[in-house]
């Protein structure tokens, strides 16, 4: 029998063909002449797809029956549809765990530039402005604010561990109640209205789609400051705007966007708002840990019918299994 066949649809970390190699068949289909032909040709024979945001639907999947794991580089997965994989037999994998510290760090620092204005405050050294005055005193600080956490996964729980230091209360709306020892929201308003600080840890996907909108924002108040690490999808970026324009919350930090790599245009101008190019795992050693545990998934699913970090979505096939 020749080595096991697995489809890249579009280009990903060299970590992952680097581990591939020699155990795997690896199919760069972006490289192809005709991408939809070799689909066709190989059909029967491609058992894995290693994906770093290729769209995987279920139309996408019925053109390749041999299928049974899809190793996708990223802790969200909503551009995969875990449900019709599930449906199909196929098992989803993640790559969760590894950057947890990164992503944190990432939204610590965030945080900390826009509680502070920091990146302001650089732009107006670098403009020469430092020498008609000094910067203008900010009006807020993070010491003593209230911290409310959109899902306590473990990129949360380690965001509310940097936070406690600073004297960051923290509080957590989650499906479910944690057994942990934050106090627990079972509405995400009511929670908005109790603290000062927003942060956003939670997949993206139809179900939490604009879960941030206007009457959350409104509910956070004046004072509010939003922090997303999670998916642009989670919020309203036009209710964002608005409140950011408006004075309904004070400011925000945003490392994701709706329709990245475009922003919202009202972003762009607003002095309120923090923003990066989705960068919270962006280190080489985190984005190598990531790539690594994409090929061990693929890699041992293939040789021993057993995934390392499968999504809750695929918990059925594995158990059957």
């Amino acid at each position: 029998m020749g080595l096991p066949v697995v489809v890249m649809p579009g280009p990903m970390n060299p970590v992952v063909a680097e581990g591939l190699d020699g155990k795997v068949e690896l199919i760069r289909l972006w490289q192809e002449a005709d991408p939809d032909a070799v689909l066709a040709q190989r059909r029967d024979e491609i058992v894995a797809v290693a994906t770093g945001g290729t769209r995987i639907d279920g139309a996408f999947l019925d053109r390749l029956p041999a299928v049974r794991i899809v190793a996708s580089f990223g802790v969200g997965y909503d551009q995969i549809d875990a449900s019709a994989a599930a449906e199909r037999g196929v098992v989803v994998t993640n790559t969760p765990g590894v950057l947890d510290d990164e992503v944190a760090d990432t939204a610590l620092g965030l945080l900390l530039m826009t509680v502070r204005e920091l990146p302001q405050a650089e732009r107006y050294l670098r403009a020469g402005q430092w020498q008609d005055g000094p910067y203008p005193l900010t009006k807020a600080t993070l010491h003593g604010r209230r911290m409310g956490i959109l899902g306590l996964g473990r990129i949360g729980q380690a965001i509310a561990d940097r936070v406690a230091p600073f004297g960051v209360s923290v509080a957590y709306h989650n499906r479910r109640r944690k057994d942990v020892g934050y106090r627990y929201y079972p509405s995400l308003v009511e929670m908005a209205r109790d603290v000062d600080i927003l942060m956003l840890v939670i997949p993206g996907g139809d179900n939490t789609r604009h879960l941030v909108n206007a009457e959350v924002l409104e509910a956070l108040g004046p004072d509010g400051i939003v922090i997303n690490v999670a998916r642009g999808t989670v919020v309203d970026e036009s209710a964002l705007v608005d409140a950011l324009r408006n004075g309904t919350i004070l400011s925000a930090g945003l490392d994701v966007f709706e329709a990245e790599p475009t922003v919202h245009p009202g972003l762009l101008d607003l002095p309120n708002a923090v923003l990066l190019p989705h960068v919270g795992s962006a280190t080489i050693p985190t984005r190598n840990a990531m790539g690594n545990l994409v090929v061990e998934n693929i890699l041992n699913w293939v040789t021993y019918g057993t995934p390392v970090t499968p999504v809750p979505e695929s918990a059925p096939l594995l158990k059957r299994g």
